[in-house]
């Protein structure tokens, strides 16, 4: 049975993230993954001008630009009057370093950090091995896996659980998983058509209590997420057949679209009782989950991962104390439950519950100032840098420079 450093559960973009920056920090790392590739079904797609640093800091920033585009324009819709508000993150420049979003289905991030992943000499990623069971002591973690030739042991000082929503690490630690679910469901369709031509931005939020949805491009090639929502007790095995009658309301005269693939799914609003168990440590959906809408979803797993890697970096060299790795579980608990998930049930609200006249003109009104209120702008503009950490690492050197003073 090999030992190496940090195991981590799950290759997505959270644990792919975190092997590459433990990597980078000298850390040895195994990935378990249960798929036997990446997944490329319609997940997160939006990354927000205030993750594009830290993916900067991995390495991996340029290869994003290229693969997908920078942008900075938006637009509230509503469906059953036609108004339009449109706006843009051009109030950004001069106060950050990157003052756009960047649009890349999840999978080609996912894919990017691979490759780079795939050049260091010190991870290794074991496909179709899927997590069975863990047992700790004082030195580590022994983790049980089914992978191609069967049952396998690994064991490892650390263990990540970047495993998704559904994660059999958290599960395994017996923690409850607290929140609610809700009452409609999700459905992701990815479609080909040039909307732009129709004069769609490129990011829309339609508003409305049956129509509502959230329009955006993915990719340069007219690739398009239109996400929308239905009645859960319509029988699954029927969105197929529903889609269409449901593009058309949504998209009108997008006639001749491709519809490339979709995705029905249930959305929750949970976090993990803790995101630490002794030396198992939980980021991304494992630890978290919330409604996509805004985007919020994967950009709280990215920030997970910017402190978390250095973090336990520094535990494992032995230049921090593991108490380091509480106050990272501690504080993106916080996040997510006092910022992230909030903003996402207010979100969700807006643009698939907007039934009531009253509360959509006192909404409205709010919007409209997107458009023409510079100040007000930036200050919506600059909301999901709250959902950081700063660098725990940086911070307590900075503590260690005082005591020393």
């Amino acid at each position: 049975m090999k030992q190496m450093d940090v195991l981590i559960v799950g290759a997505g973009p959270v644990g792919l993230l975190c092997a590459l920056g433990l990597a980078r920090e000298g850390i040895n790392v195994t990935i378990l993954e249960s798929e036997a590739g990446i997944v490329d079904s319609p997940r997160a797609m939006v990354y927000h001008w205030s993750v594009l640093a830290g993916l900067e800091k991995l390495g991996v920033l340029d290869d994003a630009m290229r693969t997908g585009f920078s942008k900075t324009d938006y637009r509230y819709l509503v469906h059953k009057t036609g108004e339009s508000i449109e706006w843009t993150l051009d109030v950004l420049k001069g106060h950050v370093r990157h003052p756009y979003n960047v649009h890349l289905g999840q999978n080609r991030l996912a894919e990017i950090a691979l490759r780079h992943v795939e050049r260091l000499g010190n991870v290794e990623l074991h496909w179709s091995t899927r997590f069975e069971s863990l047992v700790q002591d004082e030195d580590g973690v022994t983790v049980e896996a089914s992978g191609p030739v069967g049952v396998e042991r690994y064991r490892a000082a650390w263990l990540i659980g970047a495993d998704g929503a559904r994660s059999a690490v958290r599960r395994n630690l017996g923690l409850g998983f607290d929140g609610m679910t809700w009452d409609k469901r999700f459905v992701a369709t990815n479609i080909r058509f040039d909307l732009e031509s129709l004069g769609h931005p490129r990011s829309t939020m339609l508003l409305d209590d049956v129509y509502g949805a959230i329009i955006a491009k993915i990719d340069k090639d007219d690739l398009w997420r239109c996400t929308y929502c239905e009645d859960p007790s319509l029988p699954e095995e029927g969105v197929a057949d529903r889609i269409p009658d449901m593009l058309a309301n949504i998209l009108p005269g997008a006639d001749s679209l491709e519809l490339v693939q979709y995705s029905p799914y249930r959305m929750h609003q949970r976090a993990a009782s803790r995101f630490r168990v002794g030396r198992v440590l939980l980021a991304g959906d494992s630890a978290h989950s919330t409604n996509p809408t805004g985007g919020l979803g994967l950009t709280s797993g990215l920030f997970d991962t910017y402190v978390l890697y250095e973090a336990l970096a520094a535990v494992i060299r032995g230049e921090a104390e593991d108490s380091l790795l509480d106050r990272y579980a501690e504080e993106r608990r916080r996040v997510f439950l006092e910022i992230a998930s909030p903003q996402a049930s207010e979100n969700n609200r807006l643009v698939y519950d907007s039934g009531d006249p009253v509360r959509l003109e006192e909404d409205l009104r709010k919007l409209r100032r997107m458009a023409t209120d510079d100040a007000f702008r930036l200050e919506r503009s600059l909301f999901t840098r709250k959902l950081e950490t700063p660098s725990l690492v940086s911070g307590l050197r900075a503590e260690e420079a005082l005591v020393e003073a």
